[in-house]
């Protein structure tokens, strides 16, 4: 397997570092070569937050990923900075409760997939980055959804493990919130 390269980005506060962090994680658990990069300084106030993953069955040369294979976007200003640079054929997953345009591109594969409103319908706004996470897996299958629960019991702090279900609703949820051709 080639390097895979992901870019995650939103808001500061809407668990887009988290959420490569997971992926990192579960990667981890798999056996597989992972980079994770956080990118955040100012932005954590609510700025644009974003963070990049790197995975491989190979050691990684650099982990920075200027080309991704998939963008992960939670609002519009990441839609307008990330969109140009997907490799052609990637694939962009768009929270649509968040961003108010469709992407310009025409040579991407695109999810939009309504995170927040998923979210709020499982009780828990802030699991849209879960939703997402799970439509990822979904359809790269990059990791499996067991090895991305393994990794949240390992880096959910124990004061939140009590989230641990509704985090794996979300997951499922997102993973079964459209279909793959």
């Amino acid at each position: 397997m080639r390097k895979f390269g992901l870019i995650v980005a939103g808001f500061g506060g809407q668990g887009v570092l988290f959420v490569g962090q997971l992926l990192a994680h579960a990667a981890v658990i798999e056996g597989k070569q992972v980079a994770w990069i956080p990118s955040y300084g100012p932005e954590m106030r609510g700025g644009t937050a974003h963070c990049m993953v790197a995975i491989a069955e190979r050691e990684i040369s650099s982990p920075l990923v200027e080309e991704p294979d998939a963008v992960m976007v939670f609002n519009r200003p990441s839609l307008d900075k990330f969109e140009p640079i997907i490799i052609k054929g990637g694939l962009l997953l768009v929270n649509s409760s968040m961003v108010d345009r469709p992407p310009v591109r025409r040579d991407l594969q695109v999810y939009p997939i309504a995170a927040n409103t998923l979210a709020e319908q499982l009780g828990n706004s802030r699991v849209a980055n879960m939703i997402m996470l799970g439509a990822l897996v979904k359809l790269t299958g990059i990791v499996s959804i067991d090895s991305v629960l393994q990794a949240l019991q390992q880096v959910l702090p124990e004061h939140r493990r009590d989230l641990l279900t509704l985090n794996q609703k979300a997951l499922e949820l997102g993973a079964a919130s459209f279909k793959v051709a």
